[in-house]
């Protein structure tokens, strides 16, 4: 059923809305995906944060138009669903990367991040970031470590005086 102008302006706006604030995007093919597994990648998409959108590929040039995806407009050819990450980087990429494994129908086609056209085989590399918790662990132990380890040291002075009086002690008593 053709979409008439209204609606179509109603979903170019959506999906320019939802890519003014995302910070990656994932165009994936998803010719040959049945519809209960699309269903179950719209409710893994749902769980990630993720939008999950297919969109007309001129509705999306549309959209994406005066955003940071503005470099996937040449992509956007064939059967193509957007999968913006709203929440973190990676969100999208690990959901399209996870679920092309299970499924051989959805292949990657354009990946941006940062306003960059990344190659489809730098998926893993954006799937691989980390999240905001892990992010935020990764920086705690990194600052933490230079107290920790002055902590040992100043502790290693008294801890080695103990163990030389012990070795005396030990060794008068076995005299």
């Amino acid at each position: 059923m053709a979409l008439s102008l209204e609606q179509k302006k109603a979903v170019v706006s959506e999906v320019a809305e939802v890519a003014a604030e995302a910070y990656s995007a994932v165009a994936a093919e998803y010719r040959g995906l049945t519809v209960e597994e699309m269903t179950e990648l719209r409710a893994k998409a749902r769980e990630g944060g993720v939008y999950l959108r297919v969109v007309k590929n001129t509705l999306a040039k549309r959209a994406v138009e005066g955003t940071d995806f503005e470099c996937m407009q040449e992509g956007l050819v064939g059967p193509l669903l957007l999968a913006f990450s709203r929440e973190e980087p990676g969100a999208a990429a690990r959901l399209v990367k996870d679920f092309a494994k299970e499924h051989d129908y959805l292949v990657p086609r354009l990946v941006s991040f940062g306003g960059k056209m990344l190659d489809a085989s730098d998926l893993d590399r954006l799937a691989k970031m980390p999240t905001r918790d892990q992010a935020l662990s990764l920086l705690m132990a990194v600052m933490k470590a230079p107290t920790e380890k002055l902590v040992r040291t100043l502790n290693e002075v008294p801890g080695k005086l103990v163990r030389t009086v012990a070795a005396i002690r030990d060794q008068k008593q076995s005299a």
